[in-house]
């Protein structure tokens, strides 16, 4: 029998005042949904004239602000972030949320957080190498009270991070993968996997099923290499802020749904009702909430 995969939602932080993030975190939260996630970049090409704010600071006051609901970011990647102090941000949140924080992790594209700093554009092999590192030893740095490490592009030295998670052995990592490294990478840190389908834009779709299909498969096979079940990682899927044909009906949705349960995955990211009309539409959302056993 194929169990309906949970609810989680995206709230942008282009959000203006900052209240009215708060606002749709708060409604999301009575609404049932299983985690609250916002993205981490400095800006996004969509929106890029659009009030922005910072996701760390965003979800500090999300977090004082609800009970229940999870809180996390999807994702953040080395473009901008360096482990040593971002591991410390984390591990803040976690204690903030009295062990409700998520953490989407993923390599970056050569978008406007890779250029920001200045710094020269990378073939996807060498994002890939960093995320490698990069990832390792935010690991680290979450799990030990002290770590020194000297990496090729990241170091700490006698880096302490006290009191340390609430969550042990610390945070859970969602990793985003859709190439062979990505999914060893998952199976070695990760107890979720997120993907939006396949790499570089919108499909029709079949294709976007076929993709996730495929990406569920390959993920699976790197489970069994790395000596993990199949059911050891929590699967989401993400439908795109401008993927509007989930959301043509209430029955196409739940459709949607129940294909994503078939293919396994354990949970379903819906962009939460925008001004713009992106994402659910506000008129959707009920029969959104109702698929998924909510109100």
């Amino acid at each position: 029998m194929t169990t309906t995969p949970a609810l989680s939602a995206i709230v942008l932080p282009d959000r203006h005042p900052p209240a009215e993030f708060l606002a749709d975190v708060r409604d999301a939260e009575r609404a049932g949904v299983r985690t609250v996630w916002t993205y981490d970049h400095l800006t996004w090409p969509l929106l890029r004239d659009n009030p922005w704010y910072g996701s760390v600071p965003l979800l500090a006051a999300a977090a004082v602000t609800t009970q229940t609901v999870r809180l996390g970011i999807q994702v953040a990647t080395p473009n901008f972030r360096h482990p040593v102090p971002f591991a410390k941000e984390l591990m803040t949140l976690d204690q903030l949320t009295g062990g409700r924080l998520e953490i989407g992790l993923g390599a970056g594209t050569e978008g406007p957080d890779a250029a920001v700093l200045g710094d020269p554009p990378r073939s996807r092999r060498e994002r890939t190498d960093r995320f490698v590192e990069w990832i390792g030893l935010l690991d680290r740095l979450l799990r030990d009270p002290v770590t020194t490490v000297r990496g090729e592009r990241f170091s700490a030295v006698d880096a302490l991070q006290l009191p340390g998670c609430v969550q042990q052995p610390r945070v859970p990592f969602t990793v985003a993968a859709a190439g062979p490294r990505a999914f060893a990478l998952v199976a070695e840190h990760g107890a979720a996997w997120v993907t939006y389908g396949p790499y570089g834009g919108q499909v029709e779709e079949p294709d976007w099923f076929q993709a996730l299909a495929d990406q569920s498969r390959r993920l699976t096979e790197a489970l069994a290499a790395a000596g993990r079940s199949a059911g050891s990682v929590r699967r989401i899927a993400q439908f795109g802020v401008d993927q509007a044909w989930p959301f043509a009906s209430g029955d196409r949705y739940a459709e949607c749904v129940d294909h994503l349960g078939r293919l396994g995955f354990d949970e379903v990211s819906v962009h939460w009702p925008r001004p713009d009309g992106l994402g659910v539409p506000r008129s959707a959302l009920p029969a959104v909430l109702a698929t998924h056993g909510l109100s």
